[in-house]
């Protein structure tokens, strides 16, 4: 019997350490991160291009992106696509996409380009293939923008 009691009050102790282990869904974010991070992408959190204020019931939304080399004598327009189903359209303006946009998987929300950067804002709902597929339109946009 203290046995048991014994037992009882070291599982009650470590119970609370449970809280510290990741689930499920976030070991899987985590994998993903670390093979856009070793792939040559950044992460980061930021608003869907367009969207209002932000109310907080919002679902985070995660940017992937490439860093750009600067672009000195050649300024760089700040410009943003939204996904619809499998059509895009520009936020501020009627600007075509870029072609390498149109073979993003379906997880993918929105496209931008800033003057440091080119990415895809997504809710991670893939795998490292996704990644890998994420990087190479990236890439793609990348080479378009340079030549």
């Amino acid at each position: 019997m203290e046995y048991l009691l014994i037992a009882f009050i070291l599982l009650v102790a470590l119970a609370p350490l449970s809280h510290f282990v990741p689930s499920k869904r976030q070991r899987r974010q985590a994998q993903l991160r670390e093979a856009a991070a070793l792939a040559g992408l950044f992460v980061e959190f930021r608003p869907l291009p367009g969207s209002g204020p932000d109310t907080g019931n919002d679902p985070p939304v995660i940017y992937y992106g490439l860093r750009l080399a600067p672009s000195p004598g050649r300024g760089r327009r700040r410009s943003a696509w939204l996904r619809q189903g499998d059509n895009w359209r520009g936020v501020a303006s009627r600007e075509v996409p870029p072609a390498p946009l149109q073979g993003c998987p379906p997880p993918v929300l929105a496209a931008s380009i800033d003057e440091a950067s080119c990415g895809i804002y997504w809710r991670e709902d893939g795998d490292t293939a996704t990644v890998a597929v994420l990087r190479d339109i990236l890439q793609r946009w990348q080479l378009q923008l340079d030549a």
